[in-house]
Formats: C-alpha cells, structure tokens, sequence
C-alpha cells in the first residue's frame, strides 16, 4: 500500500482514506447496511487501507457502531478520523452546528463508546461553527489530545484565516475539504496556506457526489439530495454533463474509468493530498486502488487541467442557502 505522512508531525497512513458514510434507513435495512459496511471495511483494511473516515452524525451513530465492529481486534491497523459538531433530527436533516467546548468534549465520550476505543486518532470540527471562535473549538481539543482521548487536530470546510487561527492554538495536522477536478477554488489561497503550515488535505467529494465517475443518469430521482445543487440545474447541468464526457473519453484513452482517472489526478496533485473515497462494497476497494497505479504524462496533466481549469463546472458547489456553512 502506497503511504502518505499526515501533516508535518503525523503519522504515515493509507495514500487514500476510505469514506464510510451510511445512513440507518429502516431497521430491516440496517442489518444489511451493517453486514455489507463490515465486509468492505475489514476487506479494506486487509487490503492495506488504514485510514478510516466517519462522523458521529453519519446515522445519527450508526456508522460509528458499525466500524466499531469492524475493527474489532484490528485497532493497530487502523487510523479513524472523526468529525463532529453537526446537529441533526431524528430524520437526519441538518438542524445547525454546536461546536461549544462542552460539547465537542461530550460529543467526543459518545464517539469513543460507539467505536469502542480508548482514543480518536484525528478528531475535526465539520464545519466552523459561526457563533463558536475556532479558538474555543480548537482549545476543547487541545484539551482531548492532552488527556489522552484524542492524538491529533484537524479541520473541515475552513478558510485561509480559521486556518492560521486554529493553528496558532494547537498545530493542525489536516485539512478535511472538497477539492476535485470539478472543483478546485481551495488552490487559490487554502492550498497554499496548509502546504506553508505543513497541513496534509483531505479532499472529500473526490468524484463531485459521483458526478465524475460519469455513472449518475438525469433527471436524478425525486427526493435525491443532489437535486439541490446548482451543478445538477438547467443550463448549467448541461453545461457539466458534456464536460464529463470528455473526461469519459479521455480516460477511454487510457484504458481507466472517468473515475479511477479523476482518483489519480487528485493523488497526483502532490504527497500532502490524501483523497477520501466512498466505498460501500469491496469491489470499489478494489477500483480505487487501481487508481493510486495510474500514471499521467505532462501532456495528459497539462489537458486536464486546461477541460477543469477553475470555473469550467458552472454553478456554484452547493445551494445561497447553505453556502455560509462552507469555505470559500
């Protein structure tokens, strides 16, 4: 297995993280989701992927129990990341943020039980919480780590200025955020200011919510939450849909999925870029790791940063409403 080093400080982990997000659905439901999440997990893991992602609000708990499960017996195989502080009703719609020191440290004592564990490895808010300084949020864990409940800082969905601000009060070891070939606006001033700092990146949404895998069929099915992202809309639909066949054909070319090939462009972005993935079966374990094998020549980076140069996915990565919850 290919290794990356977590930030300046950390410890060597997986080239890729594996995404483990699932919801509980109906109690029928959870026993399958359950079965088929250990599987891949523990299939993962022998695989050599040691970086686990999850949050505690990832149905509401369930994932957490899940991976508990998983890595019974293979604690020392394994690198669990966390993030926390998102709020949420018993139907899983998004109630807000609480990042208050009181409550990331009890968030943190559920999260411990759930997995089974005496200690997260890296433990990150969501999102930074508007009413809460990340000084505040960032102290409540510099607390954890010193008591022994938590061994590393990271962050999500922060800007340049959080950035600095968080580390001044403990050193940040990773940066959880969405960057992709569709999306690439954190290259501007982010990128920079965690490669000065000596903070890895830890792309989430690697395939643009499966955008780039080019295997989403439109019009998607009433109810889908992607429905409300202003890149799945009208023109602009249009507009990325031909934009991903183009990615489709290119990566023909080269005898790899759009997938695999949109993997291998974010790895090849540099060694502090360790992209998560979403895995739900062990035949994606598979897939994804034949991406870290791909090889790209000046001339095929050089086309694919000219198709998906900043701005050539129109419309903005999530809805007016939400994008105050989010780094820009």
């Amino acid at each position: 297995m290919k290794t990356r080093k977590l930030g300046k400080n950390g410890p060597e982990v997986s080239a890729i993280a594996m995404g483990t997000r699932t919801d509980a659905g109906s109690l029928q439901e959870r026993e399958e989701i359950k079965k088929l999440t250990i599987e891949t997990l523990q299939y993962g893991i022998d695989s050599g992927i040691n970086f686990l992602n999850t949050a505690d609000f990832y149905g509401m708990g369930f994932n957490e129990l899940n991976i508990g499960e998983a890595i019974k017996g293979r604690r020392d195989k394994v690198f669990l990341s966390v993030k926390t502080g998102a709020l949420r009703d018993p139907k899983g719609h998004f109630l807000g943020l609480d990042c208050r020191p009181e409550a990331i440290k009890n968030f943190c004592g559920y999260s411990l039980t759930r997995l089974g564990v005496n200690e997260i490895d890296l433990y990150q808010p969501a999102r930074i919480d508007p009413n809460v300084p990340v000084e505040e949020t960032v102290g409540a864990i510099k607390d954890l780590i010193q008591e022994g409940k938590v061994r590393y800082l990271g962050l999500s969905e922060a800007n340049a200025g959080q950035i600095r601000r968080a580390h001044l009060v403990h050193p940040v070891s990773a940066l959880e955020i969405e960057y992709s070939l569709a999306t690439r606006f954190i290259e501007n001033e982010i990128l920079p200011t965690a490669r000065e700092l000596g903070i890895s990146v830890v792309p989430y949404s690697s395939f643009y919510y499966g955008f780039l895998t080019g295997n989403l069929h439109f019009p998607l099915p009433q109810g889908d939450y992607k429905n409300m992202f202003p890149r799945f809309q009208g023109e602009n639909l249009e507009h990325n849909l031909r934009k991903v066949e183009w990615l489709k054909t290119f990566a023909a070319k080269k005898g790899v999925s759009a997938g695999q090939l949109a993997l291998a462009w974010l790895t090849s972005q540099g060694d502090d870029i360790i992209p998560i993935v979403g895995m739900n079966k062990p035949q994606r374990v598979e897939d994804n790791l034949s991406a870290l094998e791909i090889v790209f020549t000046e001339a095929e980076l050089k086309n694919l940063n000219e198709a998906f140069v900043q701005g050539a996915i129109k419309g903005e990565r999530y809805p007016a409403a939400l994008m105050g919850w989010v780094a820009s």
